[in-house]
């Protein structure tokens, strides 16, 4: 009866612990941290011309032309963001050219987990 008892309170006593949110101690630093990040952890892509950068742009276009029956040259990517989550989301303005040769910005959201070789085209549009 003591051993359960004992267990009991160790159990409450955990979730109670693990329920309440912490204060005092760092919240200076973790807003600090919060107010680094770019907007909900998304951050500019350092490096835009980085093989992989590009050739997931390339892939986006490709994709974005199976599921639609479109025809879209990639040409390169221009900028992009990315968040870490369990793999990568990426948000890429790509420029490219349709059949006729007009050059325009798209928007491609693509999530990638390199670790099982996943990916995902999430949307893709023109930007206005």
């Amino acid at each position: 009866m003591r051993t359960s008892s004992f267990l009991l309170i160790i159990v409450v006593v955990f979730l109670y612990a693990i329920g309440s949110p912490a204060t005092g101690c760092g919240e200076r630093m973790s807003n600090q941290l919060w107010n680094t990040a770019i907007e909900n952890g998304w951050k500019p892509i350092g490096n835009i011309n980085d093989q992989h950068i590009q050739e997931l742009g390339h892939w986006a276009v490709l994709e974005f032309g199976k599921h639609v029956n479109y025809v879209l040259k990639f040409n390169k990517v221009v900028s992009g963001r990315q968040q870490l989550v369990s793999g990568m989301n990426y948000k890429l303005i790509i420029d490219a050219s349709d059949i006729g040769g007009k050059d325009d910005k798209y928007k491609a959201e693509v999530y990638e987990q390199e670790w099982t070789h996943k990916r995902q085209l999430l949307s893709f549009a023109k930007v206005k």
